[in-house]
């Protein structure tokens, strides 16, 4: 399925494929990112629009969420109109593995059943093998043992250690560390006591993930942002640096959640020190599931003299035009979920007057650096967006639709979103069309 249609509209998307580990899935014989440098270099194309799923995104799901996105800018004729008479898009979606194990409920099983099934999901999940299988059998038999336990008992946090010294996990840096370096140490029982705070999860959800069973919430989460970073900072980093070589074309990233960590990733190259060929020409990151202080400039990230890992996007101006992101109070995920499972958090809060150390871009915005705080405007309404600042848009007004445990979480396919998109691709190039005539 390297082509796909967006329902209703004249336009297709190209779907790339990448693997857990960062390495593009082949398409039959060959690479389908060496058919688009060819399709970029023979059609010149003026711009190009790359996007990224996050968290929940198995294959149908990110085709339904780029046929969404992708369809509510294609809708917007006005803002396209404005682009200019030669404006010709090329448009990419990203599908990696971010599906998480588990559902909310399981009909039907008992509750040592469904662990039974669970189990098997987890282990292929946090990777296979004997080394990962044995911990998390020792866990999953002491939550049927002690099912509703208020402490973890000594022989499943010694599993929960060996567990995440088979996955390699990392976590335990301040909250301008690199996206799986941030975040409370391994602590199962601050794991347990923040999970039963928070309520339903992130990702994993319902009753099932409370208890001694919650600390899988840490380790899935670390996961998951590992792996963003992972597809970012080397399959994609290297596509995006090729299309800048192969074009002229204008880029645009787009990243929505966990994919906001992609995004990030691939302006700053394998760990942050790897800069891409030129600056792109927008960025948006909506609802960002990352540290706030992400982009800090050294002295200003909460509790460290040094600068936030994606500090250098900034400082090296990787971005020519807009960097926008998206907040909404409504988004319970980012708000709620994400300093639990992440920090531990017991004690989220919603208050911008006050930006505390484990909040998320998607609830407070980037900080730590200069930025400009606006509100999301509708449709027909122009921002007036100015090249190489950065813009947290106050998007209460309309990412506000609440669909399950997550809130708002995925409620980004408005027109309104859509809009703040494309007037960040038309800031970019209102200059050069002023001086060439498009």
């Amino acid at each position: 399925m390297p082509y796909l249609p967006i329902p209703g509209t004249t336009e297709q998307y190209a779907l790339l494929r990448f693997d857990a580990s960062g390495q593009e899935r082949p398409e039959g014989d060959r690479l389908f990112s060496q058919v688009l440098l060819e399709r970029a270099r023979a059609e010149k194309p003026t711009n190009i629009f790359f996007f990224s799923h996050g968290w929940k995104g198995d294959l149908p799901a990110a085709v339904d969420q780029y046929n969404r996105w992708i369809g509510a800018m294609a809708r917007l004729k006005a803002d396209r109109e404005r682009m200019g008479a030669k404006f010709r898009p090329l448009w990419i979606g990203l599908h990696w593995p971010s599906q998480p194990f588990g559902e909310d409920t399981i009909p039907g099983h008992s509750f040592s059943e469904a662990s039974q099934n669970l189990l098997e999901e987890a282990v292929e999940h946090f990777g296979g093998g004997d080394a990962v299988r044995r911990p998390l059998t020792a866990i999953f038999q002491a939550s049927i043992d002690e099912a509703g336990a208020t402490e973890v008992p000594a022989e499943a946090a010694r599993a929960y250690r060996e567990l995440a010294q088979a996955i390699g996990f990392t976590a335990g840096g301040g909250a301008g560390a690199a996206p799986d370096l941030e975040g409370a140490a391994l602590d199962p029982q601050g794991a347990l006591e923040a999970a039963n705070l928070s309520g339903a999860s992130f990702g994993l959800g319902g009753s099932l993930w409370n208890g001694i069973l919650g600390g899988l919430r840490q380790l899935s989460f670390w996961t998951m942002k590992k792996r963003a970073r992972t597809v970012g900072e080397q399959g994609m980093h290297r596509f995006i640096a090729e299309l800048m070589t192969s074009t002229p074309a204008r880029i645009h990233l787009m990243g929505h959640s966990f994919g906001c960590i992609v995004t990030a990733s691939i302006l700053g190259g394998p760990n942050g020190q790897r800069p891409l060929p030129r600056a792109v020409n927008s960025v948006a990151l909506v609802q960002g599931a990352f540290s706030l202080w992400s982009f800090a400039e050294p002295g200003r990230v909460p509790n460290s003299a040094g600068p936030g890992y994606f500090q250098k996007v900034i400082g090296s101006h990787a971005v020519s035009g807009p960097l926008l992101t998206t907040q909404s109070r409504f988004d319970i995920a980012v708000g709620t979920f994400y300093p639990a499972a992440v920090f531990l958090d017991r004690d989220v809060s919603f208050d911008v007057a006050r930006f505390p150390v484990s909040g998320a871009v998607g609830t407070f915005g980037i900080q730590g650096t200069p930025v400009s705080a606006w509100r999301m405007l509708d449709e027909n309404t122009d921002y007036g967006f100015e090249n190489g600042r950065i813009y947290n848009l106050n998007s209460d007004d309309f990412i506000k639709k609440m669909v399950g445990a997550a809130g708002a979480h995925n409620d980004i396919d408005g027109p309104q979103v859509a809009h703040a998109l494309w007037q960040a691709a038309l800031a970019s190039q209102l200059k050069e069309m002023a001086t060439h005539g498009g």
